[in-house]
């Protein structure tokens, strides 16, 4: 068994899970409309739940409980991408953000379906049902407002450019990505990333919106590793408020 080679793997799926699920959070009650404040609460419990279910399979691997591992690490020991820890800023970029990210999460548990790891191979038959709703709502709205005034493609179009070099970092390779590959447990971020590109790239041609040029752009990586932006720790200390006062409450 791989397991060092799993446990990353699983460390990063979870933490990105974790961390976007919570900048999601942040919208409830602050929507700009009703149905969006019900849609980013209900996508981020879903996603802090997957979180969750994915801790317990490192549990299972021989790494602490679930409660601990996620309110007890500082910044520079989470594997996360640097896109899931940003600032929700306005909701132009929150919508790219939920668009570009979870396009690829969606692929990465249809990937994960086939792993010769049972136990991630069944849970993402599961979880890659879930999602089917969040693809759905970012490509609708991606869509439709990349498709209406002036404002709302500028708005847009300048948030694409400015989350897409964060975007890119999603597929930072890991140190064991041959071992994984050839384990049959993941098919590798290289093949995870062309089929987001196609994906994105379908969705974006039905918009007056633009793709930048991936050949100019520097991916924005470190994330996978522990090197994170200013941002993370901060919500990291929100985050973990309650546990410290009480460590036996529950999440």
């Amino acid at each position: 068994m791989h397991t060092e080679a799993l446990k990353e793997l699983l460390y990063k799926i979870a933490d990105d899970l974790l961390i976007i699920g919570h900048r999601n959070s942040e919208w409830t009650g602050l929507g700009p409309l009703l149905e969006e404040d019900i849609a980013f609460s209900s996508m981020a419990q879903d996603k802090i739940g997957q979180s969750y279910v994915v801790f317990q399979m490192l549990n299972n691997l021989g790494e602490q409980a679930p409660d601990t591992v996620a309110f007890t690490r500082n910044a520079n020991q989470f594997h996360n991408c640097q896109l899931v820890e940003l600032p929700n800023q306005e909701y132009d970029f929150s919508l790219i953000r939920h668009f570009l990210f979870d396009t690829a999460d969606a692929l990465r548990w249809e990937m994960l379906s086939h792993s010769t790891y049972e136990p991630l191979a069944q849970l993402a038959k599961k979880i890659k049902g879930e999602l089917r709703y969040h693809t759905m709502h970012a490509n609708t709205w991606v869509k439709q407002l990349g498709s209406a005034t002036e404002e709302s493609i500028s708005r847009l179009q300048n948030s694409l450019n400015v989350a897409m070099p964060y975007a890119l970092g999603i597929f930072e390779e890991s140190p064991f990505e041959d071992e994984i590959i050839s384990a049959g447990i993941f098919a590798g971020e290289q093949e995870l990333k062309n089929r987001w590109l196609k994906k994105v790239e379908e969705v974006i041609n039905q918009t007056q919106l633009n793709l930048p040029d991936l050949k100019i752009i520097t991916p924005l990586v470190g994330g996978r590793v522990g090197k994170h932006t200013e941002h993370l720790q901060p919500l990291l200390d929100e985050m973990s408020e309650v546990f410290r006062i009480d460590p036996t409450a529950e999440w």
